[in-house]
Parts: C-alpha cells; sequence; structure tokens
C-alpha cells in the first residue's frame, strides 16, 4: 500500500512540474475559448457563451496573442490590440511571457495538446480553454 501512495506522489508531483514540448508549442496557434476558471479555492466559473476568443500566433518561441471576437458568418473581428508573447522554460515548467506597452505578466502552461489548453496564473487562477466550435447563421 505505501508502494502505491509513493508512486501516485512521485507521479502527482511530476505531472505538476512537466515541461511542454517544442511540437506540442505549435499546437497554441489558432484560436481558443474559455470554458472554465477554476479559482485557488477550486470553485469553478463556467464560460457558456463568449464574446471573445483568443488568438495565438507562435513562430518558434515567440508571437503574440489577440482577443477577437466571433462573428454570425463564422469568422472572426480582429484590431490591431495585441500582446506580444515568448516561451520561456523556468524550473522544469513552461511559461507564457505576456508583454504590452503597459504591463509585464505570465503564466503557466498546465496542459496543451490539440483540444485543450490549460493555463495557471501568478493569483492561482486556472483557464481551461478549448477550441471553438464554428458556427454559422446561413
Amino acid at each position: 500500500m505505501k508502494t502505491v501512495l509513493f508512486t501516485m506522489i512521485c507521479f502527482m508531483m511530476l505531472s505538476c512540474n512537466s515541461s511542454i514540448s517544442d511540437s506540442d508549442l505549435q499546437k497554441l496557434n489558432g484560436y481558443w475559448e474559455i470554458e472554465t476558471a477554476v479559482l485557488p479555492d477550486g470553485t469553478e466559473k463556467d464560460y457558456t457563451i463568449n464574446s471573445t476568443v483568443d488568438y495565438f500566433e507562435l513562430k518558434g518561441k515567440k508571437g503574440f496573442r489577440k482577443k477577437v471576437m466571433p462573428q454570425l458568418d463564422g469568422t472572426y473581428l480582429m484590431n490591431n490590440v495585441m500582446e506580444n508573447i515568448s516561451i520561456v522554460e523556468e524550473g522544469g515548467k513552461t511559461f507564457i511571457n505576456y508583454t504590452t506597452l503597459y504591463a509585464k505578466w505570465k503564466e503557466q502552461i498546465l496542459k496543451l495538446d490539440s483540444d485543450e489548453l490549460v493555463i495557471k496564473n501568478a493569483h492561482g487562477l486556472e483557464y481551461r480553454y478549448k477550441k471553438p466550435q464554428p458556427f454559422s447563421v446561413k
């Protein structure tokens, strides 16, 4: 029993400190919408309707993030406001560093695959994203 408990603890520690591979980082490119926010106390807030989604464009380990608005015809309305981003590794963890004219901050990437992105900010808020489903009224 102690061996099983020890193995589970080790697995949890390793999964919390794992970095994201360079090939997985390319999966960040594209549109992501927040599905759920998890507060530090474990309380969850579901986002059933989003007026904006995040668009990431990454080349190598540098790029940008924009907030875009989905339109009824399936396209996205964009403006020129963006946050410069860079990907950095610190202590076996992968972070997105954001930079604007007014602020700098970072968020840890906890999970990234083709369908799901989970990031955590410095305040302990965890954001779970999914790929948005295109819609149209045509």
